[in-house]
């Protein structure tokens, strides 16, 4: 089973592809330490708007439609699977006592419902956090404070007498 892969499987690049062309920016593989000791991995998070998007292989996580079950070795195959499920339903159960909105695909759905579940679930995370965006004052722009060189831009006045490397 070492050629399964956990992360980066074609539905998984496919629907970040696809939601990196429309713009939305996320994290992939990312660690969620939630409450209680629980920690979950969705395959795309949108950490600022708390949308954990999973996307799920029919086999592994036992997919009504296609799922199939396994005729030989059943005395392994079936705890297994029925493991990968439970852990499933747990981190959905963690991540909406967090806070978070779960998103999960089956690898059977088409791309395009894919990606409208997806910008659906961060469309309502934006509604959602909305009002209290709006209550925040608006920051002004304060020029930053020097002994009077130029700043560069890395934001740091340049080094005198060299080109700011480190020899």
């Amino acid at each position: 089973m070492r050629a399964n892969r956990r992360v980066d499987t074609k539905p998984e690049l496919a629907l970040r592809r696809a939601l990196h062309g429309a713009g939305y920016r996320y994290r992939k593989d990312y660690r969620l330490d939630l409450g209680g000791g629980t920690r979950v991995r969705p395959d795309i998070a949108f950490t600022a708007r708390r949308v954990a998007v999973f996307v799920d292989g029919c086999f592994w996580h036992v997919c009504p439609e296609h799922g199939t079950r396994p005729a030989a070795n059943t005395w392994y195959w079936e705890p297994k699977l029925a493991r990968n499920v439970e852990r499933d339903r747990a981190a959905d159960a963690a991540l909406i006592a967090a806070g978070w909105q779960v998103v999960r695909i089956w690898e059977h759905v088409t791309l395009g419902a894919a990606v409208a579940a997806v910008t659906e679930a961060l469309a309502r995370s934006d509604t959602a956090a909305a009002p209290a965006v709006r209550n925040v004052p608006p920051v002004t722009d304060v020029a930053p404070v020097t002994d009077g060189r130029p700043i560069t831009d890395a934001g740091r006045p340049p080094v005198a007498g060299g080109q700011g490397k480190i020899a």
